[in-house]
């Protein structure tokens, strides 16, 4: 018999197994060239633009929360993925409703070329969701790892006071509560579990 090592994860509350894949292919290549997702962008390949942020959450045994952290997907490796959940911008809305993150950097004129803009969103819902270093943290910290060449930061800044920060472990809302198996719930005011 054939042993296979695949790789299993929730891709956007989906279960996706990847068989027989290269242990040094990155998230971001799998990503775009053969889920097509392609929302999240390659900037820079080595983790110092924030173009490419995920957010990867594992269960925390404690609690059966989903304890979520934005990565950089061009330096995580797919074989890191295994059991955990993976949460990417086009999984915020897959209805084609924006999420309230989405929205408030529309409303705040937050993007103007929009290359780094997924990378934006998803740093931010992580601080929405409570996910790990971000609890505390200012908005300004959150955002650190994450460039725009074009708007400036006063408008990104501003949509991020409008996402107010989750308290506690990230047992998330929307697509992270799907990812867990719970029901979605929408709204930053739904975001409490």
């Amino acid at each position: 018999m054939k042993q296979t090592n695949a790789i299993r994860f929730l891709l956007n509350g989906e279960p996706t197994v990847l068989a027989d894949a290269d242990p040094t292919g990155t998230l971001l290549d799998w990503l775009r060239y053969q889920a097509r997702a392609t929302g999240s962008k390659e900037g820079c390949a080595e983790g110092d633009c924030g173009a490419c942020t995920v957010l990867v959450g594992e269960l925390a045994e404690a609690d059966d929360s989903i304890s979520w952290r934005a990565v950089n997907a061009c330096i995580q490796f797919l074989p890191m993925l295994d059991g955990r959940a993976v949460m990417t911008v086009e999984g915020l809305a897959p209805k084609g409703t924006m999420s309230p993150v989405q929205q408030a950097l529309v409303d705040c004129h937050g993007s103007q070329c929009g290359f780094c803009t997924p990378g934006f969103v998803m740093s931010l819902q992580g601080r929405a969701m409570g996910a790990m270093g971000t609890q505390d943290a200012s908005i300004g910290d959150v955002l650190a790892g994450n460039l725009c060449r074009c708007t400036g930061y006063g408008p990104i800044l501003k949509a991020g006071r409008r996402c107010p920060p989750r308290l506690g472990r990230g047992r998330g809302c929307g697509a992270a509560r799907q990812a867990a198996g719970a029901p979605a719930r929408t709204g930053f005011g739904a975001c409490s579990s």
